[in-house]
């Protein structure tokens, strides 16, 4: 079944009916056992591969500097004399203005390549990280932080079809799945070096974030060794051919088709949004300053977390090419939904198997997002679709973490000798942080339900495409030989002449 505008021609309100009807019967398995992952993934090139580690490096960065704020929020607040939920806003500030990098850098990665607008934002981490790391008042934080939301909005969807781009359609969900948890192994590196470097180095948290300003120059000179996708040489040949699929043209005939899975993509991204920020932004401070764990207590259980987080969607992005993308993030809200009381009140060394599995599920959901997201939007402006989808549910959830403090504060808690020597007072945020959660996993559970899934379509669409594109790449080969020969022609008859 297709979702676009030319899929039929019946009237809107018959399509929804019958959209609605076969929501329950297509969450049906097709059947197919569950298989060994690895032999999928070795049907990766070389330069598939590269451009796999490329985009989970430019992600993993991404998430690795969104998060150090959440890190050190509380020595963000004492440092700049401000409260937690000040500091929180300079969070919400970068959800935000992230959708403006979406637009920005999405459009440039389908006009011009994947390539340099993907250095671009990587240059502008190094710049606004050394920012960051410099500030001295409240208002120049929000500001550099406002800035790094635009910077960071854009990486998204150019990872995403950087990697999936090319990907065999055999190992499309497990590198999904592999893809999306460079976030949490950006949230981990960011635990472990923040317990390196903000509690041993005389600058404290300013250290952490001049830090994160090195690691993207790697990134860059990796990705400039690199060239274009092969997807994208073909549809950029496609383009100078046939005038009609000229990219304009071709971009507002996808919005006009495809405008109502637009609106649903950032739906279901508001939710996921909510998913994570929700049990993670506020996660380290209910840890410092409601249970007043010791640093290396708080960065063993984040560490944990992370490693939950990572297993889950590599776990969830692979069975989802069997059990079905919709099927896959009910059953990972579901059993995150029964995890969501012990992981906010378990108070005892249990609390380390709570955040595990909780994390398991909130990733696992996600490591289908990726895939689920390049198919059901249109090839020609993909990583515009995919980038503004994810950073339009980001802004739709941008105060996730401001709401819970907020609310927070409605349930004080007794000082403590520890909290009486320090100006950051105790909330109960486990408490908000399981109420908002049971809310979140119930919103993404209706509506991925109710949404549409185009996996089993996008087999057959996937060889179809590849074959096309095999027939491109020969033609645009083929042009270059030509060109090539027709070049050296008049160098051979001026030899000959002579």
């Amino acid at each position: 079944m297709s979702y676009g505008a030319d899929a039929s021609t019946s009237p809107w309100d018959v399509r929804l009916k019958r959209h609605l009807a076969t929501r329950l019967s297509t969450l049906r398995p097709p059947g197919t056992r569950i298989t060994n992952p690895f032999p999928a993934l070795r049907l990766l090139s070389r330069k598939q591969w590269l451009f796999f580690l490329v985009a989970l490096a430019g992600w993993t960065w991404d998430a690795f500097d969104f998060f150090t704020v959440s890190l050190v929020t509380k020595a963000l607040a004492e440092d700049l004399n401000v409260t937690v939920k000040d500091i929180t806003w300079g969070i919400t500030l970068v959800l935000m203005l992230r959708s403006v990098g979406a637009v920005i850098f999405g459009l440039l990665s389908d006009r011009f390549g994947r390539k340099w607008p993907f250095v671009a934002n990587c240059f502008l981490f190094i710049v606004l990280e050394l920012g960051t790391g410099f500030v001295q008042t409240y208002k120049q934080f929000l500001g550099v932080r406002a800035l790094f939301g635009i910077a960071m909005g854009g990486i998204y969807g150019n990872c995403a079809v950087t990697a999936l781009d090319d990907c065999p359609l055999e190992a499309r969900g497990i590198i999904s799945g592999m893809l999306q948890e460079g976030y949490a192994l950006g949230y981990l590196l960011a635990v472990i070096f923040n317990r390196a470097l903000t509690y041993t180095t005389a600058k404290g948290w300013r250290s952490l974030f001049w830090f994160g300003a090195g690691p993207p120059v790697l990134i860059i000179i990796f990705r400039l060794c690199l060239p274009e996708t092969d997807t994208y040489l073909a549809q950029k040949f496609v383009e100078r051919e046939d005038k009609k699929t000229e990219f304009v043209k071709a971009a507002k005939h996808s919005v006009k088709d495809y405008w109502h899975i637009m609106i649903y993509l950032v739906i279901l991204m508001a939710g996921f949004n909510f998913m994570s920020h929700g049990s993670q932004d506020l996660y380290p401070t209910m840890l410092d300053v409601q249970l007043e764990f010791s640093s290396d207590k708080s960065t063993v259980t984040m560490v944990v977390a992370n490693l939950g987080a990572i297993a889950g969607g590599i776990v969830f992005g692979h069975i989802s090419e069997t059990v079905g993308r919709r099927l896959t993030i009910i059953i990972a809200c579901v059993l995150g939904g029964a995890l969501v009381y012990p992981w906010a009140f378990v108070r005892n060394n249990g609390i380390m198997a709570a955040v595990f599995f909780l994390q398991f599920m909130v990733q696992g959901a996600w490591g289908v997002i990726p895939i689920y997201l390049s198919e059901m939007s249109p090839p020609t402006i993909r990583a515009f679709i995919v980038g503004l989808a994810y950073q339009l549910g980001n802004l739709a959830s941008s105060a996730s973490s401001t709401i819970e403090s907020t609310i927070g504060k409605r349930f004080p808690l007794a000082e403590t000798e520890l909290s009486a020597a320090s100006s950051v007072k105790r909330y109960d945020y486990g408490k908000v942080m399981a109420i908002f959660m049971g809310c979140v996993f119930a919103f993404v559970l209706i509506v991925i339900f109710l949404g549409p899934e185009n996996s089993q379509t996008a087999e057959q669409q996937h060889a179809d495409m590849k074959n096309e594109l095999q027939d491109d790449l020969d033609a645009l080969e083929l042009q270059k030989q030509n060109a090539a020969h027709h070049e050296s022609e008049p160098k051979e008859e001026t030899a000959a002449h002579v």
